[in-house]
């Protein structure tokens, strides 16, 4: 598990901007990691991976590289995390209707916090 407390909001960001300087094929091959499966990270109106940016903030953050298997990505990992830093989660695929902002599902909802 990415602890809490060795990754910033300032790290993630900064994984966010890695991302979309390098694109996702590049960010992925060079990251270690792929494609989000479940959830999405909104930022800004974009969608990133939340597994992929969270472990890569880390590696930012600490210098070790952690690998998809070393932490989870969905609810209960680096959604839950990254939540807690005051980000966005929402369910890949699902369109958000206006009168579903502010739900559990929507773009505007927050990951639960640890």
């Amino acid at each position: 598990m990415v602890a809490r407390d060795r990754v910033t909001r300032a790290d993630v960001l900064r994984a966010i901007r890695e991302y979309d300087r390098l694109g996702p094929e590049r960010f992925f091959s060079e990251h270690g990691f792929a494609p989000t499966t479940t959830y999405e990270l909104v930022w800004e109106k974009r969608r990133y991976p939340p597994k992929a940016i969270l472990g890569t903030a880390y590696e930012f953050a600490t210098d070790q590289r952690l690998g998809s298997s070393d932490f989870e990505g969905g609810k209960t990992g680096a959604v839950r995390v990254l939540g807690q830093l005051g980000f966005t989660d929402d369910h890949r695929g699902k369109a958000v209707l206006p009168h579903e902002r502010g739900s559990p599902r929507s773009d505007n909802y927050r990951a639960a916090a640890i």
